[in-house]
């Protein structure tokens, strides 16, 4: 069964392509020392190993150079929140967390080890990670339902000195607001002023709305399933409820189709369906993010025909808008500069550099460049780090 193909125009791939392709896991571990004989092995392990972990054991700072664990990302996972698959467990979780490993170590070089857990209780996945702190140098939290994904990241942050990025969150923002400033430049309009509707209000929605707001978007409006956040609406949480005082400066109440009505950016990031005819009420050739994967909240064949610019999540239409375009270099970035924290300046910066390598080429059917262009790794690595330093 053919289940995927994309814009760059291969061939269809196949469930067999794909099951061959994965057995025996994503993953696998390599020596940076070749143990080639006697004398390799005697430095490699014992008796060599004996004086550095001597060396360290009177100087801990020493660990930093002498190992790999400052370098080494745990990517964690409790299953709860598989792609579009929701709570498929931990062990269906496990191919998506090695295949973000992967992704680290093919673009950015980072290495990173998938964290499984059994569990769905944020204190025992802190305390455990706290006993592991030893053993790595930032933490990326993948697919863990919300809200509680946010209290996670703010408990793992609070404990832990080291950076704790929820990619779902952050990756997805910056990935978002780079795309946003190269679709503006390519149909000539200012990035503050836009009119921008967020259609989902789990981790991306609010972290996108967030990071939109600080980059001068002063008009930015959140819908979730029950419509839009404002003020003293019932059915918000702990999350939504400070969004909603400092998103909506109009004070809309109601759905979809009040929100969309003369809006200049609608970005889903929701399962939820934009109806063709809410289109026709938007400002004049909008700019459409539909991003929710596997099924975008409205086909882009059908976006185009109002809208100046269309993206999505998937490979299968140009304009891919996805948190690897941001993760793989803020990781490398933070894990250069040891840096403790991903601060909202350098969340910005990353952006910045996305919207910056998108500039050769900027084109309608081109507003970011690709996940795998060389270039972008390192860009967003060094605005990264150059904006940890200030």
């Amino acid at each position: 069964m053919a289940v995927a193909a994309t814009h760059e125009n291969f061939a269809p791939i196949t469930e067999d392509e794909i099951f061959a392709a994965h057995e025996g896991g994503q993953l696998r571990i390599s020596s940076a020392l070749p143990i080639v004989d006697v004398r390799s092995l005697s430095i490699a392990y014992t008796p060599g190993v004996a004086r550095v972990s001597q060396a360290i054991a009177e100087q801990p700072a020493l660990a930093t150079r002498y190992t790999s664990a400052s370098r080494l990302v745990a990517i964690v996972t409790d299953g709860t929140s598989v792609l579009g698959l929701g709570n498929a467990g931990p062990l269906a979780a496990i191919p998506v967390m090695e295949g973000k490993a992967a992704l680290f170590k093919s673009i950015a070089g980072v290495d990173a080890i998938p964290l499984v857990f059994n569990t769905p209780d944020t204190e025992e996945i802190v305390r455990t990670l706290t006993c592991l702190r030893p053993s790595f140098g930032a933490v990326c939290i993948e697919d863990v339902a919300s809200p509680r994904c946010f209290a996670l990241e703010e408990r793992l942050s609070a404990v832990l000195d080291c950076p704790v990025v929820h990619d779902d969150q952050h990756g997805t923002a910056i990935a978002v607001l780079a795309a946003l400033r190269g679709a503006c430049r390519v149909l000539g309009r200012p990035v503050e002023s836009r009119r921008v509707v967020v259609v989902g209000a789990g981790a991306a929605g609010v972290a996108c709305a967030d990071l939109l707001l600080a980059a001068g978007i002063t008009d930015v409006t959140v819908l979730d399933s029950r419509g839009i956040l404002h003020p003293g609406r019932s059915g918000m949480n702990e999350v939504k409820t400070p969004l909603a005082e400092r998103s909506n400066p109009r004070g809309l109440r109601g759905g979809l189709d009040r929100a969309l009505a003369g809006a200049d950016v609608l970005v889903g990031l929701s399962s939820s369906t934009v109806p063709e005819e809410l289109m026709r009420t938007m400002a004049p050739e909008p700019i459409v993010f539909a991003l929710s994967n596997p099924t975008p909240e409205i086909a882009p064949d059908t976006a185009s025909r109002y809208a100046g610019i269309v993206a999505t999540g998937g490979s299968d239409h140009p304009n891919q808008v996805i948190n690897t375009l941001a993760s793989p270099g803020v990781f490398r970035g933070l894990l250069d500069s040891g840096a403790r924290r991903l601060t909202e300046r350098m969340r910005l910066a990353a952006a910045e550099a996305i919207a910056a390598v998108a500039e050769d080429g900027l084109a309608a059917d081109r507003i970011v460049p690709s996940s795998l262009d060389p270039r972008l790794a390192p860009a967003v690595a060094a605005r990264v780090a150059a904006a940890a330093e200030v």
